[in-house]
This record gives structure tokens, C-alpha cells and sequence, in this order.
């Protein structure tokens, strides 16, 4: 964790409320460093429906591994998180932590392994003593509580500079439900699932394939539209689970993603994912400025994605928003590396409201004061025209910065 809290930090965190079904311990187990909180435990003592989504890197975590086999079973009873140590590169001892670890967390709760989900994040390629794990988590399983999200947030920080916590409400069929979310990530993300840990839990009752579909379908726009620098991680997870404790109200229960009592749900969720998404983008390492990136006018929504994406990992573009300097000539050539259609003469481009080029070159009202005036604010939003289509998206990014070579020179020590 950085000695400074980020300048794009929220000014105030949620007031976080208890979440029926769930609850939750933090411990420090030494994974990586003494006396610093390190493993979370979230125990559901019904069991709970969940639905993944995860990282898709070709080296994937031992957790992710293990997770991927257990969601079909559609059922948690217990999750486990470590900090410090990320579990991926590790092979066969890899594997044989993530048994040995869901077998210290069933025999704590009282489940099968199969109803456990684990996640992991730190550094790659060092061996986890899931040892550790067995000596912590039956105690946590008792002191477990459920107005722990704060302090849920910050066991699973890394370079994070801030705990991330988001929390929303709706109404199914005339029951109020809430749904809390947690989320760490800093570094090493690009998501292509998901990067970062995410866990996002509701009271609401919502059977397993259609609590998959909502999650699914809503990372798209949200965590799947967030760069920090590019790098997708090993260990992406983002995780959704429903208690049902909702159905003591009254709440039917849900079966299908389609179910027009969803509707309100479903824009909570999507808005909790996008604020937690965010935050991470807001946490970047080394971050000063935060960029929302959109792109119009392209032949399709998937190629303003990547057109938009190749602008937001663009180092010569990032570098030019830490310095503040209105650097059009470097999203054109973001725009025209992207593989996707473009036509030159037709782009148009704006910095804020500030439109800086048009028809293929400096705009004739080009002025510079404005322009540095946008650059100097902390959020930023960078729009071209492409001039072909309807094609329209927007991703996320950050500045790069000095200290963003700082805290990854020395990530290992």
C-alpha cells in the first residue's frame, strides 16, 4: 500500500449497511508481511447463489482455476481472500493450496469444498503457504460479522491506496433489496474477463444462471471498459452472490435474467459495478488525473471499444495528460494504430468542450489557453469523431506518471 492516498480518492466512503445471509472476519495471517490484515473470510450460513466472471489470460491463478470448477455447482457457502501473495505461476504447490485452503475453510464453515471460492492477489510466481489459512480461519468463522464491508476492503488491498466500497438498493416485485460490492486493484489492470478482486453480494433471491446473466452482460460497459496500463492480470475475479434472505419478505424469486421485475436491479447492479470500476481506475498507480475516453462515429460499438481502448493504453497519450499538455497529434496516432477503420480527413477531436482538430486537422478556432485550461482539471474526457458510423463507446483510463515507474521498479521487496 502507497504512503499517499491518491488525489482522485473519494472525499467520503459509503456508510456501508449490513447485508442479510452474509458476514465477514479479516485476519492477518503473515502471508507476505506481519502484523497487516491479509486474509478475508465472507461466510453465507445459507447457501448462497453465485455467478464469476474472470480474468482471460492464458496463465490464469490457481484460484481462478478453482473457481471456474466450483461455479457450476451455482452454491457458496464461504469465500476466502488473501492479499500479498497472488497464487498464479505456482504449479502443482499452487494447486495444492487452493485444496488445502478450501479444506481449512469447509471444515471452519461446515460446507463441502465445493461451495467455497477463493481469490488471490499480490506477487506472481512465489509458492503460498495455505498453512497459514488453517490456523486463522476458525476463529474468523465465529467472530464473523455483517457490518464488516470497510474493514472487508481494505484485507484485500496491494499497492491499493483506498479501500473500494459501493452500495446500492432496489425494488423487486415490491420487496427493497440492497446489494454491497468491495473491490481492490491499483496495477496490472486492463480487465478482459475481469482486473482487480471484486465481490458483490445482495439479500435478493435470484437463482444462479440468471444471477451469471446479469453479471455477465453487465461488466461490458463497467469493469471490461477500465485500463490503468494495459496489463490484463492473472487473477481477475469478479464475483456476484444473492443470499435470498430477501424471500422472508416476500420476494419471489427470480429464475430468469429476462424477468421484467429485474429492471431496477439490474440498473443498481450495472451502476455499482461502474462506480467500483471507477475507483480502481481513480486508484491508479501513480494516477493524478482520471480520462474517460469515448469514441463516436465508428463502424461498429466494438470497434469504438477498441479504437477508444487504444487511445486509453496509449503510454505517449497517457504521459502527455500527466504533463497537461493537449497533445492531439497523439491520439490520432492512437486512433490509426487501433487496426480498425478510420478515415483521416474525417476525424474530429476534442479535449472537455474544447474541440482541438476537425476535418483532419488543427481546428481554425484553435485555442491553446483552452485547451491547457482542460488539461490542468483532474478529470479529463478525451472524444473523437470518427466520421464512418454509429459505432460509440467509452472506456476509462489514467494519467502515467513518474510514480508509476516508482512502485512497479520495486513491486517484489
Amino acid at each position: 500500500m502507497s504512503g499517499s492516498v491518491s488525489p482522485l480518492a473519494p472525499k467520503s466512503f459509503a456508510e456501508m449497511p449490513a447485508v442479510r445471509g452474509v458476514r465477514m472476519a479479516t485476519a492477518a495471517a503473515g502471508i507476505k508481511y506481519k502484523n497487516r490484515t491479509d486474509v478475508l473470510l465472507m461466510v453465507f450460513d445459507e447457501p448462497a447463489a453465485v455467478a464469476g466472471v474472470f480474468t482471460r489470460s492464458r496463465c490464469p491463478s490457481a484460484p481462478v482455476d478453482f473457481c471456474r470448477r466450483n461455479l457450476a455447482g451455482g452454491v457458496a457457502r464461504a469465500v476466502v481472500v488473501n492479499s500479498g501473495n497472488a497464487n498464479a505461476f505456482t504449479g502443482r504447490k499452487g494447486r495444492d493450496a487452493t485444496e488445502l485452503t478450501a479444506q481449512s475453510a469447509s471444515a471452519a464453515v461446515g460446507c463441502s469444498p465445493n461451495e467455497v471460492f477463493l481469490a488471490s492477489t499480490g506477487v506472481i510466481g512465489e509458492p503460498l503457504d495455505a498453512t497459514k489459512f488453517a490456523g486463522v480461519l476458525g476463529d474468523m468463522t465465529s467472530q464473523a460479522t455483517d457490518d464488516f464491508w470497510f474493514e472487508a476492503a481494505k484485507a484485500i488491498m496491494t499497492t491499493d491506496t483506498y479501500p473500494k466500497v459501493a452500495t446500492r438498493s432496489a425494488v423487486i416485485g415490491g420487496v427493497s433489496v440492497t446489494i454491497n460490492g468491495i473491490a481492490k486493484g491499483a496495477g496490472m489492470i486492463a480487465p478482459d474477463m475481469a482486473t482487480m478482486l471484486s465481490f458483490v453480494v445482495t439479500d435478493a433471491d435470484i437463482a444462479p444462471p440468471a444471477l451469471q446473466a446479469l453479471l455477465s452482460e453487465g461488466t461490458g460497459p463497467t469493469f471490461n471498459s477500465v485500463t490503468v496500463d494495459s496489463d490484463t492480470s492473472t487473477s481477475d475475479t469478479l464475483m456476484l452472490f444473492a443470499t435470498g434472505a430477501a424471500a422472508k419478505d416476500g420476494q419471489v424469486r427470480i429464475n430468469d435474467a429476462g424477468d421484467p421485475a429485474l429492471e431496477e436491479f439490474r440498473s443498481a447492479l450495472n451502476d455499482l459495478l461502474l462506480n467500483l470500476a471507477l475507483q480502481v481506475v481513480r486508484d491508479g498507480e501513480g494516477a493524478r488525473k482520471m480520462v474517460a475516453v469515448t469514441v463516436e462515429g465508428a463502424e461498429t460499438d466494438a470497434a469504438a471499444k477498441r479504437i477508444a481502448l487504444s487511445i486509453a493504453n496509449s503510454p505517449l497519450v497517457k504521459t502527455a495528460v500527466a504533463g497537461e499538455d493537449a497533445n492531439w497529434g497523439r491520439v490520432v496516432m492512437a486512433v490509426g494504430k487501433s487496426g480498425e477503420m478510420a478515415d483521416r480527413d474525417r476525424l474530429a477531436i476534442w479535449f472537455g468542450d474544447v474541440r482541438v482538430a476537425v476535418d483532419g486537422e488543427r481546428d481554425p478556432a484553435y485555442s491553446e489557453a483552452a485547451a491547457s485550461a482542460v488539461m490542468k482539471e483532474d478529470d479529463i474526457a478525451i472524444r473523437v469523431e470518427i466520421g464512418l458510423g454509429s459505432g460509440r463507446a467509452t472506456v476509462y483510463t489514467c494519467d502515467l506518471t513518474k510514480e508509476y515507474v516508482e512502485i512497479n521498479g520495486d513491486y517484489r521487496s
